[in-house]
């Protein structure tokens, strides 16, 4: 795929879907005696994960643009492409294992590599997608493992760099992406009593839970860390407190995508609540209500969870679903 309109250049271990990548792949479809071939996605990609990205941002919410880039790109456009073309499913190389029950249902559970586990960012596909998608590398115990088959198939990808951080940012600076997308707002940065405390370039680029990049001109007068606390996009208004006030118990999301058919969502479920993409799984009650919402009681509290974010919902490795983080 395609992906970026500047089709730039890959820097280091920063970005993918470069040109880079494109003649990487192209090389390992020769050595391996497959066809090759490239689609231009980079406009669906920008109206549906770029756009998205930067209006939440802009909203004061925190987006997760690889789930978005799952949910339209990889298993909606593309898949969409595959089908056409009479094939059965996309084979990609993220790291989740779909289990196939005797009864024909289709689970999709976290990678047997704990550490290079993906489930939290494919729960968005739902069931439907599921059936049309595969993971190959979900059972591989380690990377090292698919590195060391690469070179014995003489692939020239075996020691290339994990990609990370988001694609389309390739500097890993995302506040100056949104600058150059949103332009400067100056503003205030109030403390939870109200008192002016600093000053900020525009609400957006922040995200709660936020320690770093804050330039206060004075620590707080007991000397402990400020974090912050809330952004108000409306009032161009960044709020910022102690870490005790990021401690929440409760969870609502909305937009629920159910991938459990056979787990009964209308009543209390216990399951493990996950809000980052290698976060830690918290214990709690799932309960889903009217609209595709879901609230989620947990047993204890979490701190720095940002309206925006991808909740996604276990029961041992098991994905249940996946919502969007409403408050």
């Amino acid at each position: 795929m395609a992906l970026s309109r500047n089709r730039e250049f890959r820097t280091g271990s920063r970005g993918c879907c470069s040109i880079e990548d494109s003649n990487d792949a192209r090389r390992a479809a020769d050595r391996l005696g497959i066809p090759y071939y490239v689609w231009d996605l980079s406009d669906e990609f920008h109206d549906r994960v770029v756009t998205d990205f930067v209006s939440e941002y802009q909203a004061g919410r925190t987006p997760n643009p690889c789930v978005r880039c799952n949910e339209h790109i990889k298993f909606d456009t593309l898949l969409d492409r595959a089908e056409a073309l009479g094939f059965d499913a996309v084979a990609t190389g993220h790291y989740a294992r779909i289990v196939i029950r005797d009864d024909g249902v289709r689970e999709l559970h976290r990678a047997a590599d704990a550490a290079k586990d993906q489930s939290y960012v494919l729960a968005v596909m739902g069931p439907e997608k599921l059936a049309h998608a595969m993971f190959p590398l979900g059972e591989t115990e380690s990377k090292q493992q698919v590195r060391n088959e690469a070179a014995a198939r003489l692939l020239g990808v075996s020691n290339k760099p994990d990609s990370y951080d988001i694609c389309f940012v390739a500097d890993g600076d995302t506040k100056g992406f949104l600058e150059r997308a949103l332009g400067e707002k100056p503003g205030e940065i109030v403390d939870e009593t109200g008192e002016v405390v600093g000053a900020h370039t525009g609400a957006y680029a922040y995200t709660v839970g936020q320690r770093k990049g804050l330039r206060l001109p004075r620590p707080a007068a007991d000397g402990a860390p400020r974090y912050v606390t809330n952004i108000d996009t409306t009032r161009n208004l960044v709020t910022v407190g102690p870490e005790t006030l990021l401690s929440v118990r409760e969870l609502r999301g909305e937009k629920l995508v159910w991938l459990a058919p056979d787990v009964p969502c209308e009543v209390p479920t216990e399951c493990l609540v996950q809000v980052r993409a290698h976060g830690e799984a918290v214990a709690g009650l799932a309960l889903v209500g009217p609209d595709a919402t879901v609230t989620v009681t947990l047993e204890s509290p979490m701190r720095g969870v940002a309206a925006g974010q991808s909740l996604v919902i276990y029961q041992g490795t098991r994905v249940l679903g996946q919502a969007t983080i409403a408050r």
